[in-house]
């Protein structure tokens, strides 16, 4: 009897618990810009990049998968690409013009410069520190290359020589991020820590995170602002005027435990952030008030990575080959509310 009143006690909190995390009361959008794009793969993405195009891009991601399209995102055509093993993940992609290139573990970087018609290996040294897991095209024969141990080096020729930017390795990392203006915050494997890196500096700084709560992914805005996601749908920002500070932590949607994993900047006050469960939320004030888009959470995808490449040219990449992209001509329908 007691054994079954127990049993009563746990299914009632379950019960508590599970109507909980469905009772958000985070306000709704009123509209929904996004589309759910249909892929011929269910492979995990990883990244996307499109050329100076922007009809024409690629989308890549475990087993080897890189997918192309013409048509500014809307239907995607698979690529098989002469390589040794078709086991290769691949973490990066970035164009700059017409040349592009692909990074990917273990050790690989693919290099194009007729805007993926062809694609080449460029060697890496046996020496490398960790697998790349990151590329940034800057400009003709310029690139910026990082691995998953913090190490970063760049190339003015090509790819034929590339020279490091960091005396020493971070550490395994378990995301990475560049601003535009070159510095990085790398987060360590198991979110107890961070650190930083500009250009200039000879080695990574290490930070304490500000919290018990484990950093799931950190980033930068489009001014530099730093940005946080931690453990149970945490959102922290640095402080503008001090970048060494923070300011309080939010919890843009108490009710719920779905982890926050990605935060991209449409313009300098839209933030969108994807989370597990297909959860979407933005915010139009910089982070201050939070909507959630409701329109989307049917997919059954979590949504790991946003993307903005222009303020009317955005991507959220999904699991199992999810992905939504952004509607510009949805957004300027909308009307704007009369003021007060």
């Amino acid at each position: 009897m007691v054994i079954v009143k127990s049993w009563q006690k746990i299914f009632a909190l379950l019960m508590v618990v599970l109507l909980c995390i469905g009772c958000s009361k985070v306000p709704s959008t009123s509209y929904n810009p996004w589309a759910v794009v249909s892929l011929p793969t269910e492979a995990k993405l990883l990244d996307i990049g499109f050329t100076d195009n922007p009809k024409h891009g690629f989308l890549v991601g475990s087993n080897s998968t890189l997918l192309e399209t013409n048509d500014g995102g809307d239907t995607w055509q698979p690529l098989n690409l002469a390589l040794d093993d078709d086991r290769y993940r691949f973490d990066s992609v970035s164009f700059a013009g017409k040349e592009g290139w692909i990074v990917g573990e273990p050790s690989l970087l693919l290099h194009t410069t007729d805007e993926g018609r062809s694609w080449s290996r460029i060697p890496l040294s046996e020496k490398l520190p960790g697998n790349p897991i990151a590329i940034q095209a800057l400009a003709t024969d310029i690139a910026e290359m990082a691995t998953d141990v913090g190490a970063i080096y760049k190339t003015t020729d090509g790819g034929k020589n590339w020279k490091a930017q960091v005396e020493a390795a971070v550490g395994v990392v378990r995301n990475l991020e560049r601003s535009t203006d070159g510095k990085y915050v790398a987060v360590s494997a198991k979110g107890s820590f961070y650190s930083t890196w500009e250009p200039g500096q000879n080695a990574w700084v290490p930070h304490n995170r500000n919290s018990s709560r484990r950093v799931e992914n950190m980033g930068f805005s489009q001014d530099g602002q730093m940005w946080l996601l931690a453990r149970g749908g945490q959102v922290q920002f640095s402080d503008p005027n001090k970048p060494d500070e923070w300011l309080e932590a939010e919890n843009p949607e108490l009710s719920t435990s779905w982890g926050l994993l990605d935060m991209a900047y449409r313009t300098p006050n839209e933030v969108w952030v994807g989370g597990g469960s297909a959860n979407l939320l933005v915010s139009t004030d910089g982070g201050k008030t939070w909507e959630k888009d409701r329109d989307v959470e049917e997919v059954a995808a979590n949504f790991y990575k946003v993307v903005f490449l222009k303020p009317d040219q955005g991507f959220v990449i999904g699991d199992r080959g999810v992905l939504l992209k952004y509607q510009p001509e949805i957004a300027k329908a909308v009307p704007t509310e009369p003021a007060a």
